[in-house]
């Protein structure tokens, strides 16, 4: 069995940070989301990994190489544009030659891993297996309809009346037939190939499709909110490791990873919190739920509930940093001299809130 991750989306709805970096490897809990993506197809004995990859393609093959750091070999597939999840298989079939094989969204976090996916396939020989989780809102989703014996009747694409609350996850497996499937479906109304036109065509020409529904938690990480949410979930889960310095002014309370090379001074630390190599906390408060990458500098501020990528400083802000996802470089500070002002410089699709 191989494994395809789809890596050519232009993260639309994570803008500005994705006018400047790929959506994937955008760190949740100090690790880019990527890379929960490969290390869940490992763990459920797949090493032989395509990745679907677009602009962002020579930031992605810097990122995870030939996949040696993972235990996997890695084949790079460039898509020319993001014209649907459905194109994407088409365009892998040289990769997967005859195989059945495993497509997994890589802006996707499956938190309990797709292992028991993966075995349930190999146990029961269906054409496809379909990832489902029940939500609270299905009509923002895909949603299936199953029978009493776990087999899918339809998928209807964001429904305003859903049949049911199972949404798909973004994770799926398929024998050869869906190759069939994928030359045979038109594009959609937005003119891409959708991946349940794909899966109803094997439906509607009575190849079994089956469902697994997921007890565990999982994430779309397409939004900001979503992005913090799936930090919220995966910092919740650390065990405490302090390889870094923390001075004997300062109080770590709760779980939290300090990476080697960090400096905690004079400041409270309130778990659940990661915080990188060579990271720098002076005069200032860190609460739950907070990763903080490396190189990243708070001074005399208070950060909660957030993301802080790499080399960004947050310097004597008066007012707590809360709910935020701040991209690289990013320089924060107060105004000492008077006249007093706010002085911005913000990209497209950026928001700010002050009082």
């Amino acid at each position: 069995m191989k494994a395809l991750i789809l890596s050519g989306g232009t993260g639309s709805r994570l803008r500005p940070l994705t006018y400047t970096g790929a959506k994937q490897l955008i760190p949740v809990a100090n690790k880019p989301i990527l890379h929960y993506a490969i290390e869940a197809i490992r763990d459920a004995g797949i090493t032989d990994i395509g990745i679907i990859v677009g602009d962002t393609r020579a930031e992605i093959e810097r990122n995870v190489g030939d996949g040696t750091q993972f235990g996997v070999h890695v084949t790079y597939i460039p898509q020319d544009a993001p014209l649907g999840l459905a194109h994407a298989v088409k365009i892998a079939e040289a990769f997967i030659g005859g195989d059945e094989f495993l497509m997994f969204l890589g802006d996707n976090l499956v938190r309990d891993g797709v292992r028991a996916f993966a075995e349930q396939f190999t146990a029961n020989r269906p054409n496809s297996l379909i990832l489902l989780s029940r939500v609270p809102d299905p009509q923002r989703f895909g949603v299936a309809e199953i029978d009493e014996f776990g087999k899918i009747k339809r998928l209807i694409e964001k429904p305003k009346v859903p049949p049911s609350d199972l949404a798909l996850v973004g994770v799926y497996l398929f024998d050869h037939h869906i190759f069939d499937a994928v030359k045979a479906i038109a594009p959609s109304p937005r003119g891409e190939l959708e991946i349940t036109d794909a899966i109803q065509y094997l439906i509607d020409s009575g190849r079994h499709v089956e469902a697994h529904v997921i007890d565990g938690w999982w994430k779309d990480t397409g939004k900001p909110e979503d992005m913090l949410e799936a930090n919220r979930m995966m910092v919740e889960a650390i065990a405490t490791r302090v390889d870094g310095s923390v001075d004997e002014r300062s109080q770590i309370i709760g779980r939290a990873v300090i990476e080697a090379g960090a400096t905690i001074e004079n400041s409270m630390v309130r778990g659940p919190v990661v915080i990188g190599a060579g990271a720098v906390i002076r005069n200032s408060y860190i609460g739950p739920f907070t990763s903080i990458s490396q190189g990243v500098q708070v001074i005399g501020s208070e950060v909660e509930n957030s993301i802080i990528l790499q080399d960004t400083v947050i310097d004597c802000i008066p007012t707590r940093i809360d709910s935020s996802l701040i991209g690289k470089n990013v320089h924060i500070s107060q105004v000492q001299e008077r006249p007093k002002a706010l002085t911005f410089v913000l990209g497209d699709n950026s928001r700010a809130q002050v009082q």
